[in-house]
């Protein structure tokens, strides 16, 4: 047992009246002492739970996303003079509505905007699908390559995905504690906002509860991040609702704006594609790529222009959707998925 640990776990174990927060350097300490398991099994359980209870303040993620930085894996791109978007999505997937976070990605990388993806396999509690098996069923499967080859696929063909099997094998070996508490610990909230490449950032992280783009905003202020964007996104992720007004945050370089999009506002207010099965989903994004029409095609669109336009490609939204569709339909897109396809086979 660590006694060390077990002080840090009283603090934010106490109960309402005499739990304590932590400071930035008391969590960044249990943070590394979790990951390089110098803490017990039981301490672990206790304080990944203890700590979901109390609800993590911005110190104390600030202080955990500094220890994810001296253990975890970074690209290093500070030479590289574009500006990479990181998307931060929930680990544990999608269960309820069909994903188009890939066809965004690409839809960026064709016109020159590099995306950065993170996340591993199907994770408790929700055990939905995740990003890397969407992008294995489209023909790129990023979980082979080493953080060096990954680096260079970025720089080459402007995606990239840390797959946390591979490149951070100790976050990874806390993921069955998720399962044993039942809950999402802390941790998932910090992989929203990890940023694991040195560079010119543009981190967009995924949020469903109003408190945590609150956490957010103050977390990554004290980290010295001034170029985000948060999306109330379909469960958590980046994907832009079709049933509901999107709600995003924008700060850029430090100052905060508020955007609201209807849908309807430009004829996409339906609903959201459900998700039937993995299987299917593969196949609608596949005819997304091939120019067919269909209703997750319509998502595709919503989400691709907004992402062009939030990152000034285009001087305005309807630009930005009639340009995601020109790209869809001229096979540009399609082209994109190739070149990282035919980069990962050889």
């Amino acid at each position: 047992m660590s006694n060390s640990f077990r002080e840090l776990l009283k603090k934010v174990g106490s109960g309402e009246h005499t739990s304590k927060n932590l400071t930035r350097e008391e969590a960044k300490v249990a943070t590394k002492m979790m990951l390089l398991q110098e803490a017990t099994p039981a301490q672990i359980g206790a304080f990944m739970i203890a700590h979901r209870i109390k609800r993590p303040t911005p110190i104390e993620l600030a202080g955990m996303l500094d220890a994810y930085d001296e253990l975890g894996p970074k690209l290093e791109l500070n030479h590289f003079k574009k500006t990479i978007t990181v998307l931060g999505t929930p680990y544990d997937g999608r269960d309820r509505t069909a994903p188009v976070t890939p066809i965004t990605a690409l839809i960026l990388a064709t016109v020159g905007i590099p995306v950065l993806m993170h996340g591993g396999d199907s994770f408790p509690t929700k055990h939905g699908l995740p990003l890397i098996q969407i992008w294995q069923g489209l023909g790129a499967d990023f979980s082979h390559l080493s953080l060096q080859q990954t680096q260079e696929l970025l720089e080459k063909t402007g995606i990239g995905f840390i797959y946390l099997p591979k490149h951070f094998n100790l976050a990874q070996n806390l993921i069955p504690y998720r399962d044993q508490i039942g809950k999402r610990p802390p941790f998932a909230t910090v992989e929203l906002i990890w940023c694991p490449c040195i560079g010119n950032v543009h981190l967009v992280a995924g949020f469903v509860h109003p408190p945590t783009e609150e956490r957010f905003q103050e977390t990554l202020k004290l980290r010295g991040i001034n170029n985000f964007t948060t999306i109330k996104g379909l469960e958590g992720s980046c994907d832009l609702s079709r049933s509901r007004t999107a709600i995003i945050g924008r700060v850029k370089n430090g100052n905060f704006e508020r955007i609201l999009l209807n849908p309807r506002d430009y004829d996409f207010g339906e609903h959201d594609v459900p998700l039937d099965s993995p299987n299917q989903l593969i196949e609608q994004l596949k005819d997304i790529l091939a120019g067919k029409p269909g209703e997750l095609r319509q998502s595709a669109i919503w989400n691709g222009g907004f992402y062009l336009w939030l990152f000034d490609i285009c001087s305005d939204i309807k630009t930005g959707f009639s340009l995601a569709e020109t790209m869809l339909k001229e096979g540009k897109v399609a082209e994109k998925l190739r070149e990282v396809s035919s980069y990962l086979r050889k």
